[in-house]
């Protein structure tokens, strides 16, 4: 049974637990970036298959990941090519297929692949903060002119999930509000699912729901977007301004999704993988400030045992769906 206990350690991992393991960093001096080449690895390989979640349209997420296709081909000397998802079930289930080699996935979409192919995948590296934390915060969002100032006003109002494979935009909220003793079922009185985090952001500006929760780096100013995340590239793209909108509500830190390849391929090619991104902040800043959407301190490497929360959490959210029906 999954256990406020366990959800407690999943929203806080301890950094003493990563730094125990002693993993790289983009900020370790010794770390440099891949040199140009052919590997072995590509010998076996047509083309690098990279997934690209949904929540953002199709278009922004090509022209933000285009110029990273084209470091990677031009590193590792191998055709690459980019396969968005119109949401997050599409890239699991692309890996499931073997469809794709790597994505940027958030945690509850990596835990949805692990169990779907019964741990075919493997995290490599996690995004680091620029405090040196590893973890990202889910908001609730409404507008700035709803009245709604706090989780209370919310009873009753319709609510807006980005995703039903998100962690953010969905699992990690339903947890946390269930913890302080508030059922999503009965204290709101609709939900829905937007069609992603950019989506849900906009059914609320168009009044279409009442608030909608996304995540944020939870670092910097609220009031341009946070460093990093879905609202952070929103104000960049022109799509929303923030005054427009009233944060009423935030998670516990959630850890950040890790770069995941399917486990069968060669260690060589998930070593290659781990430098390349490790040392992109330096070596390709706005390569790196683009697939992030804002900045941060780098990646850092992560274990599939720092996701093992995530992955108990999403088997019992299954379990408990089941019953349901």
């Amino acid at each position: 049974m999954f256990t406020r206990r366990m959800l407690a350690g999943l929203l806080a991992l301890p950094l003493p637990a990563f730094a125990q393991a002693a993993p790289r960093r983009s900020l370790d001096a010794a770390v440099a970036f891949p040199a140009a080449g052919p590997r072995d690895w590509g010998q076996s390989m047509r083309q690098l298959r990279i997934g690209l979640l949904g929540g953002e349209n199709e278009s922004d997420r090509l022209g933000r990941f285009g110029p990273y296709r084209d470091l990677l081909e031009a590193t590792f000397k191998l055709p690459a090519r980019l396969f968005p998802a119109s949401d997050y079930a599409g890239v699991i289930q692309a890996f499931g297929a073997k469809q794709l080699d790597i994505a940027n996935m958030s945690p509850s979409a990596y835990a949805g692949a692990w169990l779907d192919t019964n741990g075919g995948v493997e995290p490599l590296v996690t995004t680091e903060e620029s405090d040196g934390s590893i973890s990202y915060v889910a908001v609730m969002l409404v507008r700035a002119d709803s009245g709604i100032t706090g989780i209370e006003g919310m009873r009753g109002k319709a609510m807006a999930w980005s995703d039903p494979n998100s962690a953010s935009g969905f699992l990690i909220p339903r947890f946390s509000l269930r913890k302080q003793g508030i059922s999503p079922e009965t204290f709101f009185g609709r939900t829905g699912f937007a069609g992603g985090h950019e989506q849900a952001v906009v059914a609320v500006l168009q009044k279409q729901y009442d608030a909608a929760v996304t995540w944020a780096s939870g670092q910097g100013e609220e009031s341009e977007g946070f460093t990093r995340g879905a609202l952070r590239a929103m104000v960049e793209k022109g799509l929303v301004e923030m005054k427009q909108l009233r944060v009423i509500w935030r998670s516990d830190p959630i850890i950040n999704g890790p770069q995941t390849v399917r486990k069968e391929l060669p260690e060589a090619f998930k070593e290659d993988m781990r430098l390349f991104h490790l040392a992109l902040p330096k070596a390709h800043p706005e390569i790196y400030r683009q697939i992030e959407r804002g900045g941060g301190a780098g990646y850092r490497e992560v274990t599939a045992a720092d996701y093992q929360f995530m992955i108990d959490m999403r088997r019992q959210e299954a379990a408990e769906r089941r019953r349901r029906n």
